[in-house]
């Protein structure tokens, strides 16, 4: 996606250790109008696909799903990094890794809201390890619940998390594709 390139080459900054932050519009501040963009390429994407939930994790890619489902008219599930009081013992659980964190984390759902009838879009922002997609896609499947495919805005495709999840004969559409960063020589994308 062109735009979206543009956007990160204009407002994305490159940080040591691998770090892209794109903060300004996406995952800290949300420019509104711009996601309801990547939201509107998500749904002619995956548009034929049946899909009646979007499943993300918390919490950078609830925007992105927000404004993805409001295109296929249908809910909104976000795997929780934390136990709430709130939330029912009848859960799917899975172990993810953030890349950015540093850390792991015991991701759930509520057994209420997933089940064998979903046909389920997986929404995030970034992909690059592929540990966030991998933990969601579990969920799914402890849940009986059909994966269409993952909708991903930024994917750093020179770690393994895409052909991870590739591999797994999922299908994968990342709207920007980034082939390499750094602070000295920029990005330069797929």
């Amino acid at each position: 996606m062109k735009l979206l390139e543009q956007k990160i080459m204009a407002e994305g900054k490159v940080y040591p250790c691998d770090v892209l932050k794109v903060d300004r519009f996406l995952n800290h501040q949300i420019d509104v109008d711009f996601l309801c963009e990547i939201g509107k390429e998500f749904y002619n994407l995956y548009r034929d696909c049946g899909v009646n939930k979007i499943l993300t994790i918390e919490a950078s890619g609830i925007g992105v799903a927000c404004l993805t489902a409001q295109f296929f008219h249908c809910p909104v599930l976000f795997a929780k990094k934390a136990k709430t009081s709130n939330l029912s013992d009848k859960v799917y659980e899975a172990m993810a890794h953030s890349y950015t964190h540093n850390t792991d984390h015991v991701i759930r759902v509520s057994s209420e809201y997933l089940s064998k009838e979903d046909r389920v879009l997986i929404v995030d922002d970034f992909l690059a390890n592929g540990s966030a997609l991998s933990a969601l896609i579990e969920l799914c499947k402890k849940a009986g619940a059909t994966v269409v495919g993952c909708g991903i805005v930024i994917e750093k495709a020179y770690q393994d998390g895409g052909n991870l999840i590739r591999g797994k004969g999922i299908r994968v559409e990342s709207l920007a594709r980034i082939a390499s960063m750094s602070p000295e020589d920029g990005i330069k994308f797929c």
